[in-house]
């Protein structure tokens, strides 16, 4: 069994049904979602002028390789209205590999693991800090928590009341 951490988030349309659809999708067609972060809210990273981000953070025990987990996130990305535009750009939903086990895979621009910006992102770092403190990046050799304290993202990221929180069991 292959562990992949996922990093969702969107800002357009209904962002909080999005994320439980795209969760829906992800137990259908990636694998058993074993951890959930509470939903945090966040200005645009890259692109500002854009509507504010919902971001969640899961731990996806999966039989699928990496390539294939690619796949079907794409799939679902697109079943949920993503249009790919510019980089940075808003979209409905956006799911991203952050760690595959203690893969580390650079053989394409298709895929790479792990994600080559979460060290510097607050957003990225900080659900995944809720889940997984202890998790060594597996390049870096820090855990989560150690890549949130040496962050350097100043932007605001607020964790939202647990009542928006998305049950894993829904």
């Amino acid at each position: 069994m292959n562990k992949v951490f996922l990093l969702l988030g969107g800002n357009l349309g209904n962002r909080f049904e999005n994320l439980s659809n795209a969760l829906k999708a992800i137990r259908l067609n990636v694998g058993k979602i074993e951890l959930e972060s509470s939903i945090y809210e966040t200005k645009a990273w890259g692109k500002l002028e854009q509507p504010d981000f919902l971001n969640i953070a899961i731990k996806v025990d999966t039989f699928l390789s990496p390539h294939e987990v690619l796949n079907e996130i794409q799939k679902i990305e697109t079943q949920l209205g993503r249009i790919r535009k510019d980089k940075w750009s808003e979209r409905t939903m956006d799911i991203d590999i952050i760690f595959y086990n203690d893969l580390i895979l650079s053989d394409s621009d298709i895929l790479i693991i792990p994600h080559l910006m979460l060290t510097m992102r607050k957003f990225v770092l900080l659900p995944l800090n809720e889940i997984a403190p202890n998790y060594k990046h597996p390049i870096t050799k820090k855990t989560i928590s150690e890549l949130l304290i040496d962050c350097e993202d100043k932007l605001e990221v607020i964790r939202l009341n647990k009542n928006f929180h998305i049950s894993i069991n829904e």
